[in-house]
């Protein structure tokens, strides 16, 4: 099976050398899942490795959730590679802050939705129930891999083209030309790939630090009301993350630390004027 579209993947080696030096590249015009491909090379080879897909038949989201992707209309990869960071805590963070910078240098629409989410957002004009739209996720997991003590494989997928063909996407779906225009699936991953691999090298290296302020930048839930699954604080106000990451909550009942995998987090709307 082969790709549909051209992905520059002779060009974008040399770029990626530096960082993830071996590293094999491979695009295929279907795969069930880039990250459980990764997953499963990575168990017997220590050898970073990038994959790309124009469709996922079973792309995975966070806690299991279907990805809707589209050929062409949608870049999702999955870099892995051998990774000994001291500490693991806020890496979808760093991860998240890479790819905003990468697609959106000048902070203005793009926000980073705690843990792992990238949303567009319209404005405090904008309708309350669409003023924040998904443009993008990843899913991070690693693996005890071959000669290396654990690997480590990170799921990218983005929304790249406008689309009307999900009838549930229509409110909640938003697209990287929405931010460039002339960006496609393939000129996206060009840009994108190089700063994700320089990234992971500096955070297994030093860790959060580095990112906290290009995540701060961009933190969507800073401030807003939101509804949680945590238990004995369902809402409060989101007030940042710690040094490792964590969503700090601010309830009823004081503050508290939400580690990513925890609980699921959503903002709340606006009361609506008069309320």
């Amino acid at each position: 099976m082969t790709a549909l579209l051209d992905w520059g993947l002779a060009a974008l080696q040399p770029r990626l050398q530096p960082w993830l030096p071996g590293l094999r590249l491979q695009a295929l015009a279907e795969v069930g899942s880039t990250n459980t491909l990764l997953l499963e090379r990575l168990r017997t080879e220590a050898v970073p490795q990038l994959a790309v897909a124009e469709a996922q038949t079973a792309g995975r989201g966070r806690n299991g959730r279907q990805w809707q992707s589209a050929p062409g209309a949608s870049l999702t990869f999955s870099l892995g590679l051998p990774f000994a960071p001291a500490d693991w805590a806020g890496l979808s963070l760093a991860v998240g802050a890479a790819l905003a910078d990468a697609i959106e240098p000048q902070p203005a629409r793009l926000m980073l939705k705690w843990p792992n989410d990238l949303w567009l957002d319209d404005g405090p004009a904008a309708p309350p129930e669409r003023r924040w739209r998904k443009l993008g996720g990843i899913l991070i997991e690693t693996v005890a891999g071959g000669a290396a003590a654990r690997a480590c494989v990170v799921g990218v997928g983005l929304n790249v083209l406008p689309r009307n063909d999900v009838a549930d996407l229509a409110s909640g779906y938003a697209c990287v030309q929405e931010i460039d225009a002339g960006l496609t699936a393939p000129a996206l991953l060009a840009r994108v790939a190089p700063l994700l691999a320089a990234a992971l090298r500096r955070f297994e290296q030093r860790g959060l630090a580095p990112f906290a302020e290009a995540f701060a930048r961009r933190d969507l839930l800073r401030g807003q009301a939101v509804q949680t699954t945590l238990a004995g604080a369902p809402q409060g106000v989101a007030d940042g993350v710690d040094g490792s990451g964590a969503l700090r909550l601010r309830h009823a009942g004081g503050v508290a630390l939400v580690a990513s995998g925890e609980v699921s987090v959503r903002p709340l709307p606006p009361p609506a004027a008069g309320a």
